[in-house]
């Protein structure tokens, strides 16, 4: 017997649809991995500028941080220093009124009459309360420009940041 040609056509036939649905898979594929490649850099670039944002900010914020550190060190420093300078007036005056309650002692000791006793003790007192509401106002204002200069560094901060903070918002 022989084979006819015939029944060899129809499986070459059968074939040709076949390979043309394989052909139009593998494109298939080929452009779904295109695209998934596509879609991959993608992915990465926005990774890589959100780490590059990221880190722009963590630098940001450890340079407003250390900015910060510096305010309250200087703050510090100025609070500590204007302390020490009243603290030594104080002790000063102090010891001038000392000296000079001494003074006075020895010359109501030397009165001569209980009229100049009295008269010397009106004087003292009313020198003495003259001296200590002087002296509370010099120290009021001291205190009062000491804590001033204090706050200064801490107050330029505050400042810094509520710009900073508005600025981004």
């Amino acid at each position: 017997m022989t084979i006819k040609p015939k029944a060899a056509e129809p499986v070459a036939a059968a074939e040709a649809p076949a390979a043309r649905t394989f052909d139009k898979t593998v494109e298939g594929l080929k452009q779904s991995a295109a695209t998934a490649s596509a879609g991959l850099e993608q992915a990465q670039a926005q990774l890589k500028e959100g780490y590059d944002r990221a880190v722009k900010t963590a630098e940001k914020l450890a340079h407003f941080h250390t900015a910060n550190l510096e305010a309250f060190v200087k703050s510090s420093q100025i609070l500590a220093t204007g302390l020490t300078d009243l603290t030594k007036h104080m002790a000063g005056t102090a010891q001038a009124n000392l000296t000079e309650s001494m003074s006075n002692l020895r010359a109501l000791t030397s009165a001569k009459s209980l009229k100049e006793a009295f008269d010397l003790q009106s004087g003292f007192a009313r020198a003495s309360v003259e001296k200590a509401l002087s002296e509370g106002g010099k120290i009021t204002e001291t205190s009062l420009k000491l804590v001033e200069q204090a706050t200064a560094p801490i107050s330029a901060r505050v400042t810094a940041a509520v710009e900073t903070f508005t600025n981004r918002a």
